[in-house]
């Protein structure tokens, strides 16, 4: 499918798409918004929100069939991140005294194309797609959305936009910490162990049937309450963190030639000497200080820190022979694509912990901060998914 959307996106193959008018000029959606960081309270409904618009010619908007949520959504509602998220929506600072407000949340979404950029070639009015919104652009929470077209892809026609909304930002955040950053892919996973500690969130959980998609020998850390459910998925150990010292219980273990961390802090003090050493091992990590170091002190001086500690890390665990890594979420329609061909050949599904109405935000929000969700909270924007 990515091999099909470059010859698409070749000069000449198919003739550009202009842009397409809708039925009525729109000035104004539905949406749920923020107008300044906090707790649940700050959440507010509104059907005042400005419509979206197509600014560049590869964007498209989409029409919001269903969203969901991530625990990116919970930080970036209480601020976190907002200093790197402010510099990239701005780099210039052209918008003096305007801010983010108001900021529609939501990562995910699936549903249906209803307006192309005049340079979109491979999709138009009418196609069901799904895709995986950058936490700087505005969000799904929302009637409509605008995005890059290589953002998005065409929706698994295996899966309901309910469905298909779980997976999104969960697979694109596994796929650049398995795949971009760790270097894993189908021809090199055949016998390798894989630990994968944190497995039954949302990006655990994809985690575990990637690797298994790929034939990798996976290890999954989570609690007992979720191990029926990480085992279904295909997990071939699962380690009860609460049933006695984890590192221990690890330990006892045969050596890994892969750790996806999705849990940090103390974990990561030890957790690196469960690696085979001088092998090529690596330890990719999901909890980095980038986005705090950048809100604590400052753009400059956060980059430098971060550069300093990510160097440091680096060159230390190197010099024991492992491959210390850090990993973030990347949109990436072309990634979808392939993510897509593994869930319509059944070797992905998604894992959804509670669907919520459009008019459940909040309640969806609390959920979500409740945490120990088995998959994923879902929000049917449109209802009858």
């Amino acid at each position: 499918a990515a091999g099909g959307r470059a010859l698409r996106w070749a000069n000449g193959r198919v003739p550009t798409r202009g842009f397409r008018a809708s039925p009525r000029a729109r000035v104004a959606m539905p949406s749920w918004v923020i107008d300044r960081y906090g707790s649940n309270e700050v959440l507010r409904f509104t059907r005042e929100m400005m419509f979206p618009i197509i600014h560049f010619p590869n964007e498209v908007i989409i029409k919001v069939h269903a969203a969901s949520l991530n625990p990116i959504d919970l930080s970036m509602r209480s601020g976190y991140g907002a200093t790197a998220l402010n510099m990239k929506r701005d780099p210039l600072k052209l918008k003096t005294g305007e801010t983010e407000f108001p900021l529609t949340l939501g990562r995910d979404v699936s549903g249906v194309v209803m307006e192309c950029g005049l340079g979109v070639s491979y999709f138009k009015p009418g196609d069901e797609v799904w895709a995986a919104i950058p936490p700087w652009k505005q969000g799904t929470l929302s009637e409509f959305v605008v995005a890059s077209g290589n953002e998005v892809s065409f929706k698994p026609k295996c899966l309901s936009h309910t469905e298909a909304a779980a997976l999104p930002y969960v697979g694109l955040t596994a796929w650049s910490a398995l795949n971009q950053v760790g270097g894993l892919n189908q021809s090199n996973c055949s016998g390798k162990r894989i630990l994968i500690l944190g497995a039954s969130g949302g990006v655990g959980t994809f985690a575990v049937q990637l690797m298994k998609a790929w034939d990798a020998h996976v290890t999954a850390v989570c609690s007992h309450d979720a191990s029926t459910l990480v085992k279904k998925l295909g997990a071939d150990d699962v380690i009860d963190y609460k049933s006695g010292n984890l590192e221990e219980q690890l330990k006892t273990l045969p050596l890994f030639d892969f750790i996806l961390d999705n849990v940090g802090g103390s974990t990561e003090k030890w957790a690196l000497d469960l690696l085979k050493k001088w092998s090529g091992a690596t330890y990719v990590t999901l909890v980095t200080p980038f986005l705090i170091n950048m809100d604590k002190l400052g753009v400059a001086d956060g980059m430098l820190q971060t550069g300093v500690t990510v160097g440091s890390k680096t060159l230390k665990h190197l010099l024991k022979g492992v491959h210390y890594r850090w990993a973030f979420f990347m949109p990436s329609g072309p990634s979808l694509d392939e993510i897509a061909e593994l869930v319509d050949s059944g070797k992905i599904q998604p894992v959804i912990d509670e669907v919520f109405s459009f008019s459940e935000v909040p309640e969806a929000f609390l959920k979500l901060e409740g945490g120990h969700a088995r998959g994923k909270t879902v929000i049917n924007v449109i209802s009858r998914q």
